[in-house]
């Protein structure tokens, strides 16, 4: 493996996508598979609404349509905004996953049937807020496979980009307004408990799918400042037995030269570092994130 630095940018995208193929394809068919299984199975019999997919549980609910056709239906036509509103190159990234996820979600139509599952006694028996857990920890699950794979699913995804760009919004704020509206109507004609499990499953979703993207953090990273560096390296180097590299800052205010030591702790080992900064320095500076990978060096 070697560094090429006559490459564009164009060029690494390519070489990016093209590693490990077989991989990301299994993944993503796996991620789709989960996320359409999950959406018949438990989020259209709990009437969850969220995304492009919530307008299909809500038409099927009231009109008696096929949620795969709502989907597809809505998710043309969202890439057809995307074309001509984000550009060519937005829209080809997003185009696979849209147009494959109502296609899963038909294929899936079935799985309750064939599993012997009646969805209506089975939400009747069980806790229903525990089946919404269910429901958004396979979907996230999925929906994390995807994206770890270089896909999306698309759906709102491209109306946040959109509204984003052209009501000068941030996509956190696009997707409060977006998916905002949907769950909003849901509530509206399902009550305002599915208000509630909308929610939580929006954000179990969200966390699941960064999990299984990044995974679980096994390490810290600390960033230190202190009035006693050389004690504090001391002891993260003798009696830690860890590494650290000392960054030259100036305070963005004062304008005063200052060091930042950086290192890498086993999450494990998090409050014995803390603990021992804070006695060799009561008044250390530090911030302290989560490191999901640590990789290079000597």
């Amino acid at each position: 493996m070697f560094f090429r630095k006559d490459l564009s940018d164009e060029s690494i995208i390519k070489l990016v996508y093209s590693r490990d193929r077989l991989v990301r394809y299994s993944q993503f068919i796996l991620g789709m598979f989960l996320l359409a299984a999950a959406f018949n199975v438990l989020i259209l019999p709990m009437k969850i609404t969220y995304g492009v997919s919530g307008i299909g549980v809500i038409l099927n609910t009231m009109y008696g349509f096929d949620p795969s056709t709502v989907i597809f239906i809505g998710s043309s036509i969202l890439l057809v905004l995307s074309y001509f509103l984000l550009g060519k190159e937005k829209t080809s990234n997003t185009a696979v996953g849209s147009m494959l996820y109502p296609i899963f979600i038909k294929l899936t139509a079935g799985l309750p049937l064939l599993l012997g599952i009646n969805t209506n006694n089975m939400l009747l028996n069980n806790d229903p807020l525990l089946m919404t857990l269910y429901g958004a920890l396979i979907s996230g699950f999925g929906l994390g496979l995807i994206f770890k794979s270089g896909f999306t699913t698309g759906g709102t995804d491209i109306l946040n980009q959109i509204v984003a760009k052209y009501f000068k919004m941030s996509i956190g704020s696009s997707m409060f307004f977006t998916d905002g509206l949907i769950i909003l109507a849901g509530s509206f004609i399902f009550g305002w408990t599915k208000l509630m499990y909308s929610l939580i499953s929006l954000y179990i979703i969200s966390i699941m799918a960064d999990k299984v993207i990044l995974g679980i953090s096994q390490s810290k990273v600390f960033y230190i400042i202190t009035d006693h560096e050389t004690a504090v390296k001391k002891f993260i180097l003798e009696h830690l037995s860890h590494g650290v590299t000392v960054l030259e800052a100036s305070g963005g205010f004062t304008g005063n030269r200052q060091k930042v030591i950086m290192c890498i702790i086993p999450t494990k080992e998090y409050f014995l570092a803390k603990e021992g900064i804070y006695s060799i320095d009561p008044k250390a500076f530090f911030v302290v994130a989560d490191a999901y990978e640590v990789s290079g060096g000597a």
